[in-house]
């Protein structure tokens, strides 16, 4: 049973409309209240172009003009209150919408809206960073835009023109904030990343950590260590930068803000040492709050000082923002706002992304449903779409093994409407397809192995790590452990390699209510458990079982038909492997280890079509536009 001490159940009849036009309205659910603290904190990571919010998903439907207005308005508290309150954005702002990956270039309407909302300090994600055009609209856009808050402690830009090397923003900030006048020394890192385009370039952690900035930085004296960082709590790199401050400022707070693996979760390096991260796709909106900070007045803090953090995951959707302020439907929305919500709708309706290719008879689950199984988009991608699909008119005819990884795919497919933004949700990425012609299917036959065992051939933590291949959730999870699978015979029956652990430490979404005895119904949602305990989540929902995935997918296209038994089995002599043109660097070296003599010469192009356009082209080809 729920303990009502600290919940406050809000009536439905106080249940808002979403700002954009056919969102649905949120479902009133008990609510955690925010605890705020000397200085705060409002967070987002990984929104990966989602600022029109969730359209299917009630819980997650406030937009970016939503967002504006809840932000203002919880500026005016803490200035009521007489504390600070600062807005921070991890990166990861790009490719996963329509909103923004649709447009020509990509992000004409969305860079105008994400920079109508003020932030305090914001960095890098990987995403800004696969494609030079992006690399250079950051640089020429984003970083202007937000000139004094941008930070990039470890990327550099190359200029075009002269081709020099030049720090993408300011290496690191001190400030002082606006009501308790403490001094923050802010960082902005991106994880060790390596695949980025050749007009930057990303210094390792370790290595930047040594430069003269960095460790004019650490001998600040501040009050306060800001680190906002793309990097994953659990990853190394948090773990590097906090030893190092830590040698250098024993006593000192520390807040960090994360994201790059989807999850919400907070993690503690010491007392004085927290990190927070915010999901994914604007679902969540984080809140950390610290108090009990000593201000040093150019003096070395002494032991005894003790801060302490505090922390909420805020359900991205109306019902939600008009609790924490207090507002209502008639009070919340401000004119700022309002008028992001417009330039939003105006968007949509430009990029014409309600266009609807298709009527989806079924959910199609990423993690919701077990693969193989009919409920698993990865399923649905390897036996029905793949085959139809991935098709050479030259080499229609030899038997190919395709193989897409499962990071390609970026969201779940909701039973309905299938539209124009739907393709992009599911996969917004410009990736194509290459192959390797007439391997011995002896030796193609073992690379989809070696890419889900990883194993000795792509040793974990190296450049080859067969991790990046799969979804952001299991890159780098969290170590808490939570009964969530369907059952343990299930999860037994998964083969391929678990970086999740045998259970998970938080659940994705739903949107279908249960009910908890006494309690009210709930619905489906995150219930997350990190080093705070379990009860972060600012909504209370029920619990919803996650399976495992593969790191890639493969399907077996146009072989000869079984021959009826006993007789062997009628594998062609040699196909075409065909790959998601990301996966090539894996690819090869599984072709090697498995005896095949390839290299990157022997790889062509087999379709110029991307996973979107062979997705979208399937949709309007096999499901009816009614719904």
């Amino acid at each position: 049973m729920i303990p009502r001490s600290n919940l406050a159940l809000l009536a439905l009849a106080t249940v808002a409309r979403s700002s954009q036009p056919g969102a649905p309205a949120p479902v009133a659910a008990p609510m955690r209240d925010l605890e705020w603290g000397q200085i705060n904190f409002i967070h987002t990571t990984d929104l990966h172009g989602w600022l029109g919010g969730h359209l299917q998903e009630a819980q997650y439907s406030a937009d970016w003009g939503d967002y504006i207005s809840f932000t203002d308005h919880m500026r005016q508290k803490a200035d009521e209150k007489g504390v600070d309150l600062l807005v921070i954005d991890t990166g990861d702002r790009i490719e996963g919408n329509g909103l923004y990956d649709s447009s020509t270039p990509k992000g004409k309407y969305s860079y105008d809206i994400f920079g109508e909302q003020t932030i305090d300090a914001l960095c890098t994600g990987n995403h800004e960073l696969y494609q030079e055009a992006s690399v250079d609209r950051e640089h020429n856009t984003t970083v202007p835009r937000f000139k004094h808050s941008y930070i990039a402690s470890n990327l550099d830009y190359i200029e075009p023109e002269t081709g020099n090397q030049i720090p993408q923003a300011q290496r690191y900030t001190k400030f002082t904030t606006k009501k308790l006048n403490y001094t923050v020394v802010a960082l902005g890192f991106l994880f060790d990343f390596d695949r980025n385009a050749n007009n930057s370039v990303v210094t390792p952690v370790a290595e930047a950590m040594k430069q003269e900035w960095f460790q004019t930085a650490i001998r600040e004296k501040p009050d306060l260590f800001l680190v906002l960082g793309h990097v994953g709590l659990r990853m190394k790199e948090f773990e590097e930068i906090f030893k190092v401050i830590r040698d250098q400022n024993w006593y000192t707070p520390i807040a960090f803000f994360g994201g790059h693996a989807h999850v919400r979760d907070t993690r503690k390096f010491d007392d004085q040492a927290f990190a927070i991260a915010s999901g994914r796709y604007f679902e969540t909106i984080g809140w950390m709050s610290i108090d009990g900070i000593k201000k040093k007045n150019g003096k070395e803090v002494s032991a005894e000082a003790t801060a302490t953090f505090k922390r909420r995951y805020i359900d991205n959707n109306l019902f939600g923002l008009h609790y924490h302020t207090g507002l209502n439907e008639s009070t919340f929305p401000t004119e700022h706002g309002r008028n992001v919500s417009a330039m939003v709708t105006s968007a949509r309706k430009a990029l014409n992304l309600d266009e609807s290719f298709g009527c989806a008879p079924q959910d199609l689950w990423m993690s919701r449903a077990q693969y193989p199984s009919n409920n698993s988009i990865f399923s649905w991608l390897e036996t029905q779409v793949l085959p139809d699909s991935i098709v050479n008119e030259e080499r229609k005819n030899v038997s190919r093994l395709a193989i897409v990884n499962t990071g390609a795919i970026r969201f779940d497919i909701f039973q309905g409407a299938f539209t124009r933004d739907s393709t992009y949700l599911i996969s917004p990425f410009v990736s194509r397809f290459n192959y390797v012609a007439d391997v011995p299917y002896a030796v193609a036959a073992k690379v989809i192995e070696l890419l889900n065992s990883g194993g000795p051939v792509f040793p974990r933590g190296g450049p080859m790590d067969t991790r990046y291949l799969t979804i952001p959730e299991q890159v780098a999870p969290s170590t808490f452990l939570e009964d969530v699978w369907h059952s343990k015979a299930a999860a037994a029956e998964h083969k391929f390699p678990s970086f999740m652990g045998e259970d998970v430490q938080q659940i994705p979404l739903s949107g279908k209510p249960s009910t908890n005895g006494e309690d009210p119904k709930l619905v489906g949602g995150y219930t997350t458990r990190d080093d705070l305990g379990d009860d972060g989540d600012d909504t209370v929902h029920s619990p919803i079982t996650f399976y495992e995935v593969p790191n890639c997918i493969q399907a077996k296209i146009n072989f000869p038909p079984a021959p009826p038994p006993p007789a062997a089995s009628a594998d062609p002599e040699k196909v075409d492997l065909v790959f998601i043109d990301y996966v090539q660097p894996w690819i090869i070296t599984a072709l090697k280890f498995s005896g095949g003599d390839y290299g990157t010469d022997d790889v062509k192009v087999y379709s110029n079509s991307t996973l979107t356009d062979i997705i979208a082209g399937w949709v309007k080809g096999h499901w009816g536009k009614d719904c």
